[in-house]
């Protein structure tokens, strides 16, 4: 009898074992498949063209330390025609919450500089690790996924610190789809008046057929 327990629990264990690791298989599936739409270069030209009160800005968006069980993106942003000195650079790390859900959360490099254009051979990041990086804490981004290709999502309420131009916090609004991403990044300050970002509507990130 005591046999023939033991062989029952463990058949319990290693069901459930294989169950938990099934499951894990599956939101790696759904973390690749945003990482995959999330991945490329971009840029607002269109939008830039179409109204001259948006800049034609550069989005690069490219997978890091590949081997690490987490999944994180570096990504740089600049004006078109000033590559070479970008105003953002941010790594994300990107997790699967529940069915549909996702959370990126946003970090600094301790020193930038080190890292321009790096995007353009991601292996670069291998020789580091997370010691570099300075989270950003309350600047997460949760996102829904909408259907295969097209997720949305945003930072919560004023959790994001920011004194960039006075402000006193700063909200992210996102849309990713297959070819292009949607942002709205804006600041605001204690009395809850905008005080930099765009005011009409966010940027329209276009992805480039080739890495320019």
């Amino acid at each position: 009898m005591k046999t023939a327990y033991v062989i029952k629990i463990i058949g319990l264990l290693l069901f459930f074992g294989s169950l938990q690791n099934s499951y894990g298989q599956q939101n790696q599936k759904e973390i690749n498949k945003l990482i995959k739409i999330m991945t490329g270069s971009f840029n607002s030209e269109k939008q830039s063209i179409a109204d001259t009160t948006y800049y034609n800005i550069s989005l690069h968006m490219y997978p890091i330390w590949e081997n690490d069980a987490a999944s994180w993106l570096y990504v740089e942003q600049a004006l078109n025609s000033k590559q070479g000195k970008p105003y953002r650079q941010r790594v994300y790390k990107v997790e699967y919450l529940s069915e549909g859900k996702f959370k990126t959360t946003i970090f600094k490099l301790k020193d930038e500089k080190n890292f321009i254009g790096k995007w353009k051979s991601a292996k670069y990041f291998n020789q580091f690790d997370a010691t570099i990086l300075e989270e950003r804490s309350g600047c997460e981004v949760y996102l829904d996924k909408i259907n295969n290709n097209v997720y949305e999502g945003a930072t919560l309420n004023d959790n994001c610190e920011s004194s960039l131009r006075g402000a006193s916090y700063a909200t992210s609004k996102v849309k990713i789809a297959k070819d292009a991403i949607y942002s709205w990044d804006q600041g605001f300050d204690q009395e809850n008046k905008q005080v930099w970002g765009a005011k009409k509507e966010g940027y329209t990130f276009n992805k480039l057929q080739k890495t320019p």
